[in-house]
């Protein structure tokens, strides 16, 4: 087992005064060589959206792009008719495929929105851009793992072109989950939501990460009440 382990101190960060944001990985201003991303993996901002602002209309191709509010609403449309509100609990997935507009807002004058958005780079290149969100009620998850993102869109999860599942957990004082791993190729980068827990080995606080290489399964203890975000994707 190869693992890394990142601090919450050691992500890049922005405030755009309508936009405040901590980078894992480089995009945009903050490049950093040693965080390119993880295997296919290439995005996870960590956003906060001011009241009444939010991302103007732009472009993406071959992306697959999720975004998972933890708190307001955010209002989504884009050029291929895609369009919704998502809030605390729902996650939104859209392939940006062959290319399309979109814009990202919080119309609220007063709340803000926190979110995390995550980018995959896709394994089907030119598809036709999609756009879909779902309410998982991620509070009711209770010492499982609940994965909400798969290749075949099994099991009411959302789809996405790639060998990637995204997986949620809230694990209590105590407790122990294991998380099995879908081949060699694969690797997961494990975030820390809220709490605190012990993953592959290493103590995790609040926002921060590590990524798991050369393992079949990797072990979830929490030290306080938890709540964490599991990426695999193929990393060979």
């Amino acid at each position: 087992m190869i693992t890394r382990l990142y601090p919450a101190s050691s992500r890049g960060s922005a405030d755009f005064d309508w936009l405040k944001t901590n980078y894992s990985f480089s995009f945009a201003y903050y490049q950093n060589p040693n965080r390119m991303g993880f295997g296919s993996f290439r995005v996870l901002n960590d956003d906060w959206i001011a009241p009444a602002s939010g991302f103007p209309p732009h472009s993406h191709a071959n992306m697959e792009i999720i975004t998972i509010p933890f708190s307001g609403t955010l209002s989504h449309k884009d050029s291929a008719g895609g369009e919704g509100s998502i809030q605390a609990g729902e996650v939104q997935m859209m392939s940006a495929g062959t290319g399309v507009t979109h814009s990202e807002y919080n119309n609220d004058p007063e709340v803000p929105v926190e979110l995390f958005q995550i980018w995959i780079e896709p394994n089907q290149m030119n598809v036709a851009p999609r756009y879909e969100e779902r309410n998982f009620d991620f509070e009711s998850v209770q010492n499982t793992i609940r994965t909400f993102i798969t290749p075949d869109g099994a099991n009411n999860t959302l789809q996405i072109y790639q060998n990637a599942w995204l997986s949620w957990a809230h694990v209590s004082d105590g407790q122990d989950l294991t998380y099995h791993l879908h081949g060699q190729a694969q690797g997961v980068f494990v975030i820390v939501i809220d709490g605190s827990a012990e993953i592959a080995g290493k103590h995790l606080a609040r926002r921060d990460a590590i990524e798991v290489e050369q393992s079949e399964e990797i072990s979830l203890t929490s030290s306080s009440e938890a709540t964490v975000l599991i990426i695999e994707v193929p990393i060979l």
